[in-house]
């Protein structure tokens, strides 16, 4: 199974599914968190076994995608992905990445809400 072909499709599933309720971002956050999770406990059931694994990078691109948390309690829940030190320091820019996007987005859509 490619992981990163499956993860691209269930982020533009996720989209169009979140878009569909009353809090689109809202509902966006919950879902890539929750298939973040998810691939966290794929790669970690995927080490254990020997078999295909998913790429780092498709991992730091939910995380980046706004699945960061999802990320981090997966790298806890599976102690997958905690000591490894090049992935550590591109998940940590991918968050800071993410955290100045919705702030700056915010930041620009605020006149928009009031």
């Amino acid at each position: 199974m490619n992981f990163k072909y499956l993860s691209y499709l269930l982020l533009i599933a996720a989209a169009a599914g979140s878009a569909c309720f009353p809090h689109p971002f809202v509902m966006w956050f919950l879902i890539v968190n929750l298939l973040t999770l998810v691939f966290y406990g794929v790669d970690k059931r995927a080490a254990c076994h020997s078999t295909s694994r998913v790429p780092e990078f498709t991992l730091l691109l939910l995380g980046f995608a706004g699945g960061w948390i999802g990320a981090i309690f997966g790298q806890q829940l599976f102690r997958h992905k905690t000591k490894k030190q090049p992935f550590k320091t591109w998940f940590a820019i991918s968050v800071i990445v993410n955290l100045v996007v919705v702030a700056g987005v915010s930041w620009l859509m605020k006149d928009l809400f009031l």
